[in-house]
């Protein structure tokens, strides 16, 4: 199933998100399979569960956009234990369409999450993979990328979003 991404302004994208403490059940299955499903529709290379409207420490990041089923990462209740370096890139976020700003994140980032079935493991991500795991480990504790910004594009981009709410083009 594909779910529509929720949009910034709604509350579930700044909330604290719940830890995961049953695995391997078919309802978590369906929901990483549905999450994948959604962020190959949305034509993203990170989903964070917040981003369809479910509060739960879980998020999924394909860097290969769905070509190779090797590059899958499911990362449920992720951690980050060690973050190296700093980079400068443009990013953007499904549930900010139509905008990207200049964001810094470590260069290289290790996290510890847990699989579908809850073993525990460790991944390092560097450039992309780095900024991605950065990126939805954020969504998880209910910051968004404009979190990372200056308080004025925050502001700038807060109004545009209003203008285009009350236009009707952001729902």
């Amino acid at each position: 199933m594909i779910y529509s991404i929720v949009k910034y302004g709604d509350p579930v994208l700044e909330t604290q998100t719940a830890t995961i403490t049953e695995f391997d059940t078919p309802e978590l299955h369906k929901l990483l399979d549905d999450m994948f499903e959604s962020m190959y529709a949305a034509k993203g290379v990170g989903l964070a569960a917040p981003q369809i409207g479910i509060g739960k420490r879980i998020a999924v990041v394909d860097l290969s956009v769905g070509e190779d089923p090797e590059k899958k990462i499911v990362l449920i209740n992720p951690e980050v234990i060690h973050r190296e370096g700093s980079q400068q890139s443009e990013e953007g976020c499904l549930s900010l369409p139509g905008f990207r700003e200049q964001v810094a994140r470590p260069v290289r980032l290790t996290i510890r999450a847990q699989d579908a079935k809850g073993q525990t493991f460790e991944k390092t991500g560097e450039d992309l993979l780095a900024r991605a795991f950065a990126h939805e480990i954020d969504h998880l504790s209910g910051r968004l990328y404009i979190t990372h910004v200056s308080a004025l594009k925050r502001d700038l981009i807060r109004r545009k979003i209003r203008k285009l709410t009350k236009a009707g083009d952001w729902a």
